[in-house]
């Protein structure tokens, strides 16, 4: 199922890939690979933020059979989420170490 924020993003990925690549992946190997893709050819810049975009998509979907809404998942980065501990509400750390 295509999401809003799906379209958006592939519309992103269409003006300009590293954006695109940015917003799933933050500042990460995948972005600096983007922007090289892009620099060396906008086309493979393209292909890279659209698997990009596929692969979150699919992280996304694989939640959904459980029935669990995504609220319960932490997105870690590069289309794949960790479930938030349950039963327990989260402390804020608040820049503090524990």
């Amino acid at each position: 199922m295509v999401k809003g924020s799906d379209v958006l993003l592939i519309f992103v990925a269409i003006l300009f890939p590293p954006a695109a690549a940015a917003f799933i992946t933050g500042c990460s190997c995948d972005l600096l690979i983007n922007i090289l893709l892009t620099i060396l050819g906008y086309i493979p810049g393209h292909i890279h933020a659209f698997w990009l975009i596929y692969k979150k998509m699919k992280a996304e979907e694989a939640l959904r059979p459980r029935r669990l809404p995504l609220y319960v998942h932490l997105h870690v980065g590069n289309g794949t989420y960790e479930p938030i501990a349950q039963g327990q509400p989260q402390q804020p750390y608040y820049g503090a170490t524990n």
